[in-house]
């Protein structure tokens, strides 16, 4: 188990894409009072990878940035397996006692990265494991977050999806979706991918300047093309 905010917190690196799951398992890893030291993003030079998230991973250092974190970026070319190992090697640099990801319900990603931890001696730690897609998006649909719609390739989510916000009524949509289509309400089958441009553990916000729908007959990706960080707004401007 992790340890408490009055123990010496145990270092951690947080598996960051940028989306909404690897941002909210740094979330609650720091709301537990663990110590995320480093913010590690996998890129993949394939379209594809079995293992990672990969729109808009460009935007790797905003996200760190914007949450204040040192960035350990890890090119892989995403094949399989071989993007674990790449991964690996990362790790094993780091004065880190474990690491945190934002796996939910994918057997093959929650096994492979145990193993990594095995390997290294290092604590694999999924704090949204099986934990209900329902309450997922509540919280990441609610205040002092916005989460966007970076990509999607199931049947029912159209253009118009590219760059949504995840908010309640997308949220709805989503369920509505899941009656008609059985699409995976947090999008665990591949059915879409999000881009996290604020959120509580944020010390700025991203903004996007300039982005394009990138659409190809049943799917598409949101590709942000300019975007900078800038100051959260107040509680003030917030009740306003």
């Amino acid at each position: 188990m992790f340890r408490s905010r009055g123990a010496r917190a145990t270092k951690v690196a947080a598996l960051v894409s940028g989306g909404k799951d690897s941002i909210l398992a740094l979330h609650t890893a720091q709301c537990s009072g663990w110590d995320v030291t480093h913010v590690v993003t996998v890129r993949p030079r394939a379209p594809d990878s079995w293992m990672f998230h990969v729109p808009n991973t460009d935007l790797a250092p905003f996200v760190a940035a914007a949450l204040g974190l040192p960035l350990v970026a890890v090119e892989t070319r995403g094949e399989k397996e071989a993007e674990v190992a790449d991964l690996e090697a990362a790790l094993a640099a780091l004065p880190i006692g474990g690491f945190v990801s934002g796996a939910l319900a994918s057997e093959y990603q929650r096994t492979r990265l145990e193993g990594v931890g095995h390997r290294l001696g290092l604590r694999s730690f999924t704090p949204l494991w099986h934990k209900r897609p329902e309450a997922v998006l509540e919280t990441v649909s609610g205040p002092g977050w916005d989460v966007r719609f970076a990509a999607v390739a199931a049947e029912g989510l159209g253009e118009a999806w590219l760059g949504r916000r995840l908010d309640p009524a997308a949220t709805k949509d989503l369920l509505r979706l899941r009656e008609r289509h059985g699409l995976h309400l947090a999008g665990e089958g591949g059915e879409y991918e999000t881009l996290v441009l604020d959120a509580p553990c944020y010390q700025k916000r991203i903004e996007v300047a300039q982005a394009r729908a990138d659409w190809r007959r049943d799917g598409g990706v949101w590709r942000v093309v300019e975007a900078r960080l800038a100051p959260k707004p107040s509680p003030a401007e917030l009740v306003l």
